[in-house]
């Protein structure tokens, strides 16, 4: 009898998330999924496709594909301004990798221009690379780091209006460390579990030194009050009290009387 299939629960590190995907864990072995990540990064038409591994019965995903949408690159092009692509191999710290930079110029240069451009990008991509591993490289390139280091190398050449990788692939990512990858992250989790922890402890503690302090508060107005409503049980303030209030009623009468 075949097995039946259900949402399975599949771990997505890069992204802090889970996600329920149809089918079986033997099935999900080795699948991809895309994903469109505009609403998480505000605004930026990035897409991603993510390859399902299991773990010791464990699913958990990671990114082999991360490409710019179309819609988003005509929307950051403009009239009178150049655009400068390039295709290479780089080599991350673990595997390989295929990076497509895209630069958008403020206006027209000339063909020198964007050569050095692409030179320069070229060169300073393959060494940051070395230094970081896969799966670091994909969260500087979702965070923004690769681009806020490249921008002011690249300024010095020509001021840019855009500047990031169209596409970045790997076709090795079965090479990477796994286990290593979806530790780190459940690392990361849990750090940031004990923060949240201390923070609630620290608002739990002012909640009860607040609470003291009102209850404190509603006390000594209650003993005030107590004492105003026993000043004013004795005899001699009733009398004032009701030689005020036929004071007012013949005043009342009074008026009345003259308009009449």
């Amino acid at each position: 009898m075949a097995e039946r299939k259900k949402y399975i629960t599949v771990k997505v590190p890069i992204l802090n998330s889970d996600m329920r995907v149809l089918g079986t864990a033997e099935e999900l072995h080795n699948k991809t999924i895309k994903i469109d990540l505009t609403r998480k990064l505000r605004g930026k038409g990035l897409t991603m496709k993510l390859r399902i591994f299991n773990l010791e019965g464990k699913l958990v995903a990671f990114p082999n594909h991360m490409e710019l949408t179309t819609s988003y690159i005509r929307r950051m092009m403009r009239k009178r301004t150049d655009y400068v692509e390039d295709s290479f191999q780089a080599r991350c710290a673990d595997i390989r990798v295929t990076i497509k930079p895209l630069l958008i110029t403020r206006k027209k240069v000339s063909r020198a221009v964007r050569r050095n451009l692409r030179n320069t990008a070229k060169e300073f991509i393959l060494e940051y690379a070395k230094e970081k591993e896969y799966i670091e490289f994909c969260n500087d390139l979702l965070e923004g780091n690769l681009t806020r280091a490249l921008l002011p190398k690249l300024k010095k050449v020509y001021p840019l209006s855009f500047c990031d990788l169209r596409i970045f692939e790997t076709k090795e990512l079965e090479k990477i460390d796994l286990e290593k990858a979806a530790a780190v992250e459940e690392v990361v989790e849990d750090i940031q579990e004990i923060e949240e922890s201390e923070e609630n402890s620290e608002e739990s503690e002012q909640m009860t030194e607040d609470k003291a302090e009102t209850i404190v508060e509603e006390a000594a107005v209650e003993e005030v009050e107590d004492e105003v409503i026993a000043e004013s049980d004795t005899p001699e303030v009733e009398e004032e009290v009701e030689e005020k209030i036929e004071e007012e009623s013949v005043e009342e009468a009074v008026e009345k009387a003259k308009e009449d």
